[in-house]
């Protein structure tokens, strides 16, 4: 009982800390890198619990925000990539803010 207890705390300091480093990474990018690397480092400990759906959201936050980034950059040349940058600039602050919400009130992130 109380190495879940303990288990269930790291699992919520771990969860916390890739937000921060998602969220420093708002202005450079490797911070972000290291998040992901913890994600998939953590992601069997979080299996079967709420915290399961926060690295998963996480991690599509990562993965969905560099395929954006990618066609962002692809499509600088006509301008729409600076629209496409910004708007995945802030999908991923939405993202970030709802999941730090999420954890706080202790709540997965799909009910």
């Amino acid at each position: 009982m109380q190495d879940d207890k303990k288990n269930l705390s790291s699992l919520n300091k771990i969860t916390m800390v890739v937000y921060i480093l998602q969220a420093v990474s708002m202005l450079t990018a490797l911070p972000m890198i290291v998040g992901v690397i913890i994600n998939y480092v953590k992601l069997d400990d979080a299996r079967d619990t709420w915290f399961e759906s926060h690295f998963r959201w996480q991690l599509r936050t990562f993965w969905f925000g560099l395929l954006f980034y990618i066609i962002a950059f692809m499509l600088h040349i006509i301008l729409i990539g600076f629209i496409i940058g910004g708007i995945t600039w802030l999908w991923q602050v939405y993202r970030i803010t709802k999941g730090c919400w999420r954890l706080s009130e202790q709540k997965s992130m799909y009910q």
